[in-house]
């Protein structure tokens, strides 16, 4: 059962970050107010602890790594600590390449060649023993990634991406594979507050070559990265408004062709370094996009 059987989930940093009461209280929330995933970063360190007290706290979602990166554990490691879960039919190993500046930073040069080191991982997750390809995605964002996902994961979770993304995503992964997008939002009607909430959530990424390549293959500009980011980027990548309006654009993601969306909802006082957990507004966000 690894992949999600339902429509929406919730992704946040929080759920790994925040002490462990207040992200099992979370967790437990969340799936009560119709979530299927739970979906945490990966970090820098060994996540599994954490997942193992978020499958504790729930009993239907699925948990998931979003995204666990190669560098921080090894395949075998990957392995043995997945095996170890609680409860690891629910357990979905999302991995990705992360980016040079967070992987060289400790150790100059280590990130060399990031789509070859990804296909060696999974070589060496499948010889360990590890969650196989029907169990794990990655975070592919351009072609060459996409189309390792489809042939050698259960698809792919793309972040920072928009529903034209979407549609390439879901065009290169073919109609068979598993796609589940991260849509950013922030629960404000006022545009002033929704935008400076949403770029002080962006920060952190508008730097990162990873993602400006994807956003110039979706037409947007150097500039539209620049100087906390344009108003036509941020609200590309972050819906805002009242969870009607924000409801229109997660129905684009899935007429695009997401299977699951991966709802991050945003604090709209605290930055990404305060790790909020804004529970009420997942619950009126999920109120909304059901029936």
């Amino acid at each position: 059962m690894s992949l999600p059987g339902g429509r929406w989930g919730a992704w946040s940093s929080a759920l790994r970050l925040r002490d462990a009461p207040a992200a099992q209280d979370a967790a437990a929330a969340l799936e009560e107010a119709g979530c299927s995933a739970l979906w945490m970063t990966g970090g820098l360190a060994d996540p599994f602890p954490r997942v193992a007290e978020l499958l504790a706290a729930t009993s239907r979602a699925v948990v998931a790594t979003g995204i666990l990166s190669i560098w921080t554990m090894s395949a075998e490691e990957v392995a043995g600590a997945a095996r170890a879960l609680p409860d690891p039919d629910r357990f979905l190993l999302g991995l990705g390449v992360s980016h040079a500046q967070l992987v060289d930073h400790a150790d100059p040069g280590r990130y060399q060649r990031p789509l070859s080191r990804m296909r060696d991982y999974l070589d060496e997750l499948d010889a360990a023993g590890g969650p196989g390809a029907a169990r794990r995605v990655l975070a592919a964002l351009g072609p060459r990634m996409l189309e390792l996902a489809a042939t050698r994961a259960a698809g792919a979770h793309p972040y920072l991406t928009t529903p034209e993304h979407t549609a390439v995503a879901r065009d290169a992964l073919g109609p068979a594979a598993f796609l589940a997008p991260t849509q950013m939002v922030v629960l404000e009607a006022d545009a002033d507050l929704a935008r400076a909430a949403a770029r002080r959530h962006l920060a952190m990424y508008l730097a990162q070559p990873n993602y400006r390549s994807s956003w110039e293959r979706l037409g947007f500009t150097e500039e539209d990265a620049s100087h906390g980011g344009s108003d036509r980027l941020v609200d590309s990548l972050v819906a805002w408004g009242e969870p009607e309006r924000v409801a229109v654009r997660l129905h684009e993601h899935v007429a695009a062709g997401a299977d699951h969306v991966c709802l991050q909802v945003l604090d709209r006082e605290a930055g990404w370094k305060d790790q909020a957990l804004p529970v009420a507004d997942w619950q009126r966000l999920l109120s909304a996009l059901t029936p």
